[in-house]
Order: structure tokens, then sequence, then C-alpha cells
């Protein structure tokens, strides 16, 4: 029976994706066991639960008659959205306090969430094994505060986010590990407190989560993101100007579901001195700016920029809790891992191809030129906010396929508004969506089945 109802959740996130790709491989034969981090999510060690829950029923009993009013509270801010929703939120926050920009943010969001999504995952292939009612379920006495979740208690899926995400944040920001910590232990003590989950549910749950972290470390100490550059910046006509530019190595950096870094390379920009580059520098200082077009401008330079990992994850936060009856906690978790893992190797794509070329920003081509603001300190094709924000919309549009209009029509904002700021020539954008597109179509692709990992 939980085998069943494992195979229909799975089967329902696929449907829900179904409409995601035109010609996509249909799932791989066993391709639920394989995590993002690990090759085979069970052969995670799990223990079997306790052949006897008597002392375990009393003690959530005992606990649930003592709960308080700031019980009831935490119980019910951490059951928001799924195991994933709050970490997402923890996350954010702390990168927005230390003022982590969305290159690294990226790659931390999508190392945390891969960790989540995995542990969820595995949780949810051994509760597949077990039929364990939920405490309040085998006890009616117990007051439910939040609704019963379906499936078996044993292992807590949410207990196994707790702990992978409690670890991945402490090895990101070691300096936090013990606040991060407490968070985890309060996550886990909410769902016994909740009456949904036993202490041995919890404990298996936890031992998952800490192995997929582990992991998530592993990964995270090889992905190059580590590696100082010792290169130059190249002179000669059409070539970018400045020094010190920012990350030109995040095109070596270990992506997730690119074959290889230059998988979706652009083709070669025109020539700087050719007619189309004219034609664009005349688009740019025809045109004719208003207060409106500059604040969409400076508005999307900083949340569609430095704060860009910000937005796109906010919108699919209050998404996700708008469509809340949608999700369940498999798909809730997927959705995050699905939405920073296609920006993270979208900025893997994009700068890869910044570094193939190092082509000359319009303002440094022709000083007659003003944008509204400098541009960011990395060459012009192709633009990375079309291919980051057009990334995270199409894989926000499959995941909410009614909204998928505006959410395509923000991903267009974030892209012509480096025109209306004289920063991108009009091939930058272009050229950056379909890069975009083309990555988030890979990543939609492999979460509805065609996993092969890249080595």
């Amino acid at each position: 029976m939980k085998r069943i109802r494992r195979t229909l959740v799975l089967t329902g996130l696929m449907m829900l994706l179904a409409p995601a790709i035109e010609g996509a491989a249909q799932p791989a034969a066993g391709f639920e066991d394989i995590g993002w981090l690990s090759p085979s999510l069970a052969a995670l060690e799990v223990s079997a639960p306790p052949a006897d829950d008597g002392e375990e029923l009393d003690e959530v009993r005992r606990l649930a008659l003592l709960r308080s009013t700031r019980d009831v509270e935490r119980i019910l801010w951490w059951n928001v959205g799924g195991p994933a929703y709050r970490w997402n939120q923890i996350a954010i926050e702390e990168m927005l306090d230390r003022f982590v920009t969305t290159l690294p943010a990226t790659r931390n969001l999508s190392l945390l969430h891969a960790a989540i999504d995995d542990a969820v995952a595995a949780a949810w292939l051994a509760k597949g094994e077990t039929d364990r009612q939920r405490p309040a379920q085998r006890d009616p006495s117990i007051p439910a505060v939040i609704p019963l979740p379906e499936g078996s208690s044993y292992p807590s899926d949410h207990a196994a986010a707790a702990a992978a995400a409690a670890g991945v944040l402490a090895y990101l920001f070691p300096d936090r590990a013990e606040a991060f910590a407490a968070l985890a232990e309060e996550a886990m003590r909410s769902r016994i407190l909740a009456g949904v989950d036993y202490p041995s549910d919890v404990a298996a749950g936890r031992a998952i989560g800490e192995q997929v972290a582990a992991l998530a470390i592993a990964r995270g100490e090889t992905d190059g993101t580590d590696r100082p550059w010792t290169g130059t910046v190249p002179v000669g006509p059409g070539l970018w100007q400045g020094e010190n530019p920012i990350a030109p190595l995040a095109g070596t950096w270990r992506p997730w579901v690119l074959s290889r870094s230059d998988e979706f390379r652009p083709p070669a920009p025109p020539a700087f001195d050719s007619e189309t580059v004219r034609q664009a520098l005349a688009e740019l200082k025809d045109f004719t700016r208003t207060p409106e077009s500059n604040h969409r401008a400076v508005y999307w330079e900083v949340f569609g920029g430095a704060r860009g990992f910000a937005l796109w994850n906010e919108i699919a936060r209050v998404r996700l809790l708008e469509h809340a009856g949608t999700f369940d906690a498999l798909a809730s978790a997927r959705l995050f891992t699905a939405l920073n893992v296609a920006y993270q190797d979208a900025i893997i794509a994009c700068f890869e191809a910044k570094y193939a070329y190092w082509y000359i920003r319009p303002s440094q081509l022709d000083a007659g030129l003003e944008p509204v603001f400098p541009p960011p300190n990395h060459p012009s094709y192709p633009a990375a906010h079309a291919c980051l924000s057009t990334a995270a919309a199409t894989v926000l549009a499959r995941f909410f396929p009614a909204e998928e209009r505006q959410l395509l029509a923000l991903a267009e904002e974030a892209a012509e508004a480096r025109i209306w700021a004289g920063i991108h020539y009009r091939f930058d954008i272009e050229a950056g969506a379909i890069v975009g597109r083309q990555v988030a179509l890979k990543v939609l692709d492999w979460v509805r089945g065609a996993r092969t990992l890249p080595e």
C-alpha cells in the first residue's frame, strides 16, 4: 500500500511537470532512487522502526498535554510550505544579512536544496517500506495542531530536511553552526509536539539528513567555487576593458545537470565594427529614458542582480503558499531545488560564454553612450540578467502553469531593463534568454526522470 502511495506521489509530480518539455525523455526505470547528490537514495542507512512504540506514544501524549502557546506557534510556523520552505527563508535571510551576492548565494542555495530534496526523497523511499500510524492517529485523544500528513510517520521527512539543512548551513557559515543546529532541533521537536511524529521517527530522519549533508559538503568542497583566478584580461579591439573581472572562473564550476559548462554556449557575437553592432548601439542611444524606465532599470539592477536569488526564491515561496493544496512534501522540496539548480547552472553557462568571448560593453565601445549606472564588472555577451531570470521563470512557469505568462513577462522585463539602462546590446539579452531557457529545460527534464549526473 505504501509503495503504491509513493508511486502516486511521484506520478503526480511528473504530471505537474508534464507540459514542461516537448519531446523530453520519459522517466528512466528506477529514477526515483537517484538523487541530486546520491546515485542511490535507497543505499542511505535507515534503521528499522522499533517493534513496540508504546513508550514513545506515552511520551508524545505527555508532551502534547504540556504544549505552550509558544509551542503551538512554532509548530505552525515550521509546518508552513513543507519541509524545505522555512530553510529556504532562513538561508536567504542569512545571506542578505551578510550581503552575499547572487553568484555565491546561488551556489549555496543549490547545495542546500539538493541536500534537503535528497533527504526528503530518501525519507519517503523509506516510508514506502513501513506502515506506521502517526501518534495522533493511534491515539485520537492527542489534540491535533496541524492536519495529519499522509503516509507513514517513519522516518520523519521534516527531521531529515532539518538535519540536512543545518549540516549544509553550518558548512557554509561555520560561525553560525550552533544557531542552525538549534533551529533544526526546534523543527524536529515541533513534529513530536504536534503529535505527527514519534521520537524514533525524528531520530531516523535525522540520520538520513546527516548522511545527505555529508554528501553535500563533499560536493561543495570539490565544486571549484573557491579556486583563485590567476589569468589576465586579454587586450585587443572589441574586447572588454577593465581589471578584476567578476567571477572569471564561474564557467569552470561543477554543474548540476549540464554535461559540460559550454554545452549551451551561444554563437560568437557579431564583430564589434559590424553594422549589426552599429544598429545595436543606435537602439541604446536613441532610447528615450523616462523616470519610469530608469526606476525599473535600477530595480532590476538591484533585485534582479545582487539580490536576484532572493527575488526569485521569494516568488517561489509566495506561489507555493498560494497553491498549497497542490504540493506535498516531495513536490515542494523539488520546486526549490529545480529553481536554484537551474539558476546555478545558468550562471555557469552564462559566465562560461562571457569569458570565452570577453566581449566589449556598449559604453566602452561608444564613449557617447551614458548608461543609467555603471555596468557590472564583467564582459557583455551574453546578458546575465537574461540568462538567470529566464531560467528561473521557465522553471517556475512549469510548476505554476496557470501563471506562465506573468512569470515569463517578469523575466522579459528583467532582460529588457538592461536595454533601458544602456548596459547591454540587444543581441546580449537575446542570447542570454536562449541560454537560460535551455538550461531550465534540461533541469526540468532531469526532474521528470532523465537523470544522468555529469562527472
